[in-house]
């Protein structure tokens, strides 16, 4: 579940409000409050599952910690998993696989529902007087 606390970012609400139609990952990065480096990293990762973070890294022209630290954040999300895979030749290798479209969407109704359910409480405090609101 995802706090209200972080997400999602308020700022880029706007955003979406004055483009005519938004991309999946601008509705993404506003919701979940990433990075939109991150939400094309989940589109790459959909398009290709299983890859390892150096795979994901050529994919995407990125640094191989910058990658790593999109799919950290990406699985803090659940909008990714991570799989261990041993090697033949001993150690293992990490795979990260999107969660599926249509879970990534439901993920984000409920974290938008949420963050309304919460800005709604917040809204209800408010009392009467002016002197109930703070600066």
């Amino acid at each position: 579940m995802h706090t209200p606390s972080s997400d999602p970012d308020p700022g880029r609400f706007r955003e979406l409000m004055i483009d005519d139609e938004p991309g999946f990952a601008d509705v993404m990065a506003c919701v979940f409050g990433v990075q939109r480096h991150e939400a094309r990293t989940y589109l790459t990762l959909l398009e290709n599952p299983g890859s390892t973070v150096a795979e994901l890294a050529d994919e995407l022209e990125r640094d191989r910690s910058n990658v790593n630290r999109s799919l950290t954040t990406l699985r803090e999300k659940d909008l990714a998993a991570r799989q261990r895979r041993l090697l033949d030749s001993g150690g293992h290798v990490y795979q990260y696989t999107a969660t599926p479209l249509a879970e990534a969407r439901d993920l984000m109704h409920e974290t938008l529902d949420e963050w309304t359910a919460y800005v709604h409480e917040r809204i209800d405090e408010f009392g009467p007087d002016a002197e109930d609101v703070d600066e």
